[in-house]
């Protein structure tokens, strides 16, 4: 029988209670990938990768925008108002589920080229309404096309992701959280699902009561079940890698791709660990004899690895937050405590504290900031970027200069008023916490750098509403302040700049008093120059 080293806990007392050290296994023929877990009683660094924390961060907002979005130009059953226009009260109602990361106007405010504000046109009330720009309406347009041409595709993911799970059904609420990563439609239920009957069909869930609520264990619920299993779907992608390269069967040993941060450095103790659980048998998630598994041994770390890596493949966007993720985990059929195995491969996933959430990201699918196969509806997100960053420019086209104590200009003035007169959301801006700080992670398996510098744009949390100083009056000074806090980082720099010369000029002023005061015959003769000039 073949000899096998591997690491265990060293027992017993004294100060030896957290090594580890080699002890020679004795295991039959066949059974070595079978043996108990081996990872190393050691803690994995965690170290930020500048790229993909990027790939994070330049989506901040894009969900609430896209969301609104949808609000605004959805397809209504009855008529409203104003065609592709919504008051601001009944945006302000929906911010949880639209998740707005602040008040309702002040988000709509922050993008001008996105979303327009104007007065109700019905005589009978006069509360402000808000409406798509002409530019949105036409990604929009564009998106719904793009929807269309990609409806056997994301049919195929959806289907995978079914295939997936221990019982071939998935909470119909569940996909709907997870609609924005999977590339789903807004109205998906609709458009797609009726067009694949053999593909899927809403069953209830056991103990399901029309127009009963959802609660715990499924009761109540809907459920999406897969009707036919298709085994050319059955393949992962990092299989399908392989076959692409040559040489691979079902069964042989599959490596994991590895990406490591700059400047991460591995144990040698893990990398030995890393090396020998890579040449470990791969199991397809596709396949239930990994559930069988005991999840403790190396082998079962690598099929649960599997799944996870599978169930990114599977997103539009490769990375997706960890919340969800571990609901996707729970869903397939993961044991509890999977989200370990995240923070002990380093090298495959990397979770990212952007944006004010934990967010993991699939390492392999990204070359710096930008994904290696970019998914279609990924350049229409990225449109949406481009035209949510123009509003910078328009912000900074209607800024006052510098000194002139005038106020930013918004719009319409006849809608400005209404917008001061109106209840917003019912809540202060005391009540708005400050966005977008590094979360630091609470996992246990990552050390090193807890203390993360900020690096968000510094508007969110400095621009602050208007209305209440308009309607309380401010002084001159007060003004200037306040477009101060509007000024961007260049233009910031040169007040300073202008601040420090006016302190330098009084301070040559009162030394020149003294020098008066002092009855010196010569107050700027050539030593008194170099005093000044010194000082």
């Amino acid at each position: 029988m073949p000899l096998l080293a591997h690491l265990q806990r060293r027992g017993g007392g004294g100060g030896g209670g957290g090594a580890c050290r080699f002890r020679p296994v004795l295991l039959p023929p066949g059974s070595h990938h079978m043996r108990v877990a081996t990872f190393v009683d050691a803690k994995v660094k965690w170290v930020r990768d500048r790229g993909l924390d990027h790939a994070v961060e330049k989506e901040k907002h894009l969900r609430p925008m896209h969301a609104l979005k949808n609000l605004l130009l959805r397809r209504p059953l009855e008529g409203p108002p104003a065609p592709g226009s919504l008051p601001l009260s009944a945006i302000a109602e929906r911010r949880d589920e639209l998740r707005l990361p602040f008040r309702a106007i002040r988000f709509i405010r922050k993008y001008p080229s996105v979303f327009v504000e104007e007065g109700s046109s019905s005589d009978d009330s006069r509360r402000p309404h808000v409406r798509a720009t002409p530019e949105l309406v036409r990604l929009h347009e564009e998106e719904q096309l793009l929807y269309q041409s990609c409806r056997g595709e994301t049919a195929d993911r959806l289907l995978r992701l079914l295939m997936l799970t221990p019982r071939k059904r998935i909470p119909l609420d569940v996909v709907d959280r997870l609609r924005w990563d999977l590339g789903l439609p807004d109205d998906y239920v609709r458009c797609l699902l009726p067009e694949y009957p053999d593909y899927f069909q809403i069953v209830p869930s056991d103990g399901y009561v029309r127009g009963g609520s959802s609660g715990g264990g499924g009761t109540g619920r809907l459920q999406l079940e897969l009707v036919c299993w298709n085994k050319d779907l059955a393949m992962s992608a990092i299989e399908r890698w392989a076959m692409r390269r040559g040489g691979y069967k079902k069964g042989d040993p599959l490596a994991f791709p590895l990406q490591f941060s700059r400047g991460f450095d591995m144990e040698k103790k893990v990398r030995r660990w890393v090396e020998e659980w890579q040449r470990l048998p791969y199991l397809s998630p596709y396949e239930d004899a990994g559930r069988h598994i005991d999840p403790g041994s190396d082998l079962g770390e690598k099929w649960t690895v599997g799944m996870l890596h599978e169930l990114l493949h599977l997103l539009v966007s490769k990375k997706t937050e960890r919340d969800d993720l571990l609901l996707l985990g729970e869903c397939v059929g993961l044991r509890p405590g999977f989200k370990k195995v995240i923070f002990h491969h380093p090298g495959i996933f990397y979770m990212s504290n952007k944006i004010r959430a934990h967010t993991v990201v699939l390492r392999e699918a990204y070359k710096r900031d930008l994904l290696v196969e970019k998914h279609a509806l990924v350049g229409m997100r990225y449109q949406y970027i481009h035209l949510m960053r123009q509003s910078a420019a328009i912000d900074a086209a209607t800024a006052p200069s510098h000194g002139t104590g005038g106020r930013r200009k918004r719009g319409d003035g006849r809608a400005g008023n209404a917008l001061e007169g109106s209840c917003i959301d019912g809540t202060n801006g005391d009540g708005e916490g400050e966005e977008d700080e590094d979360i630091e992670v609470e996992e246990g398996e990552m050390s090193g750098d807890s203390q993360f510098e900020s690096e968000d744009d510094e508007s969110d949390d400095d621009d602050e509403d208007e209305e209440s100083e308009a309607r309380v009056g401010v002084s001159h000074m007060d003004n200037r302040f306040s477009v101060k806090r509007r000024m961007n980082r260049t233009e910031k720099r040169a007040v300073g700049a202008e601040r420090s010369a006016r302190s330098s000029s009084v301070h040559l002023s009162a030394v020149a008093s003294h020098l008066r005061t002092r009855k010196v015959s010569a107050p700027f003769s050539r030593e008194s120059k170099k005093c000044i000039g010194g000082s």
